[in-house]
C-alpha cells in the first residue's frame, strides 16, 4: 500500500512541476515577471506543491517496509 501511495504522490508531484514550468512560459507569467521581478503566485504555488509531493514520493518508494 505504502508503495503505490508513493507512486501516486511522485506522479502528483510531476504533474504539478509540469504545470509550474507551463505556467512559468505563459504570456501572462512572462509580462508579470517583467514588471514585479518576481512568478506569479500560481508558478510559485504549482512549484513548491510539485516539489513536496515528489520528495514525499520519493521518500515513500525508498523507505524500507516494515
Amino acid at each position: 500500500m505504502q508503495r503505490i501511495i508513493g507512486v501516486a504522490a511522485l506522479i502528483a508531484g510531476a504533474i504539478l512541476l509540469y504545470f509550474a514550468y507551463t505556467e512559468y512560459n505563459s504570456t501572462a507569467s512572462q509580462i508579470t515577471e517583467v514588471i514585479t521581478g518576481n512568478p506569479t503566485d500560481n508558478t510559485v504555488l504549482y512549484l513548491v506543491a510539485g516539489t513536496v509531493a515528489a520528495v514525499i514520493g520519493l521518500g515513500l518508494l525508498l523507505r524500507k517496509g516494515r
